[in-house]
């Protein structure tokens, strides 16, 4: 058979490739370690799933669920980043729902690029970012991420060509894999130039609360509106640089903050205009998940945040556990202000070659992460932990990990 030539692209991607040498590690009797796909093993708050389950035997909740049945969820995100931000938001024509974050990144390009179009991204950066480009027809320019830039990208090293053709910018903070946090000074300086070049600008948000409070690297809250109690430990969004929406739109998953991963339930907010476009995609695409989850979404939202300062301090601590372990085997590793993830450069001889050294580690050891190079040119010479599994665990991992260094030494 011979399909579309947007295929192609498409064929490798980090985490099904990760998918399948752990698959092959299991078949040899390994006891996998999987540290390669960032699925919270944390539970879902009971409020969050009671809502659902006492949806469940409403048989009204059963049927489609067209745009206007999701206005108590579009309100409840539109109070949510009020509170959270100071920004006023409508939800009849500034929010969206979403079936996950990743199906509005993902489609998004169709209603933005047409084809030859250049879409902006970070490198290293999210694979489905680069996907929903590539089904578009669309043409990526990378934006390489550097430590010695703070893994920002330099917006005046992009080519006046490329920009001639571009119409999108893809940004992502805090970042996943990097685990960097931009300041509120770099929103603005992206904003300013997103106007200048007539770019749409799209921000990823899902790691918004996944900020710890004691690497120094979290910005200030801006002096007016004054911040929510918890301001000090998030990240900015992209509409505290973009307050009246002129050029935005920025995702949100409920996946991260609230451990509710498998219930694929996201929204977008942002310029009314993209709004619709993106609407328009989705209508060709979906109607909504289930009424019931949205009930627990709502729940999420509006109830008791408690599980979120749990969560954070839950990945803290095994933030420190796991860094403090690779450091003592020799391997020295920032210590990541955000996210659940650990971006560790790989020591020699793996440097050139981060596949390969996922590849045999989990082969050799079980314990499996993610290569650099599944995330952009960019990204070898790096690998990413997810720290999804418990500090004895993760200690257990890093033992192995000096074995396998030890063998390969």
């Amino acid at each position: 058979m011979e399909f579309a030539q947007r295929l192609k692209p498409l064929q490798s991607n980090v985490f099904a490739d990760m998918d399948r040498a752990k698959t092959l590690a299991r078949a040899a009797g390994k006891n996998v370690i999987d540290l390669s796909l960032g699925s919270s093993d944390l539970p879902t708050a009971a409020h969050i799933t009671d809502a659902i389950a006492h949806s469940l035997s409403d048989s009204s909740t059963h049927g489609y669920l067209l745009f206007n049945g999701t206005k108590s969820f579009r309100e409840a995100a539109a109070i949510w980043y009020e509170q959270k931000f100071g920004i006023s938001v409508n939800p009849e024509t500034e929010v969206l729902p979403l079936i996950g974050s990743q199906e509005g990144t993902a489609h998004l390009p169709l209603a933005v690029l047409n084809p030859g179009d250049f879409a902006l991204l970070l490198d290293p950066g999210y694979p489905s970012h680069a996907g929903g480009v590539y089904l578009a027809g669309g043409q990526i320019y990378p934006m390489p991420l550097l430590a010695e830039n703070q893994f920002l990208p330099v917006f005046e090293d992009i080519p006046q060509a490329v920009l001639a053709q571009s119409k999108m910018m893809v940004l992502s903070y805090p970042h996943n894999p990097t685990t960097a946090i931009a300041p509120l000074a770099f929103f603005d300086k992206a904003v300013a130039f997103c106007r200048e070049h007539r770019l749409i600008l799209v921000h990823d948000f899902p790691y918004v609360d996944l900020v710890f409070d004691d690497v120094g690297a979290v910005p200030p809250c801006p002096p007016s509106p004054p911040c929510s109690p918890s301001r000090k430990v998030m990240a900015p969004s992209i509409f505290e640089a973009d307050r009246d929406k002129s050029v935005s739109i920025e995702f949100f998953t409920l996946s991260k903050s609230y451990n509710m991963g498998g219930f694929r339930v996201g929204y977008a907010i942002g310029n009314p205009e993209i709004i619709q476009a993106l609407r328009q995609v989705k209508a060709a695409v979906d109607f909504n998940q289930y009424e019931g989850i949205l009930n627990g979404a709502i729940a999420a939202l509006t109830g008791p945040q408690d599980t979120v300062k749990t969560s954070v301090e839950t990945f803290r601590k095994r933030r420190d556990t796991f860094v403090r372990a690779l450091q003592n085997i020799g391997w020295q590793v920032p210590i990541p202000p955000a996210t659940m993830y650990v971006w560790a450069k790989l020591p020699e001889p793996w440097a050139i070659d981060s596949v390969k050294f996922c590849s045999q580690l989990v082969q050799s050891t079980g314990v499996a992460a993610s290569p650099g190079a599944g995330f952009g040119k960019s990204g070898e010479g790096y690998v990413r932990f997810a720290l999804v599994e418990s500090p004895e665990i993760l200690a257990e991992a890093v033992r192995r990990i000096a074995e396998f260094q030890r063998a390969y030494a």
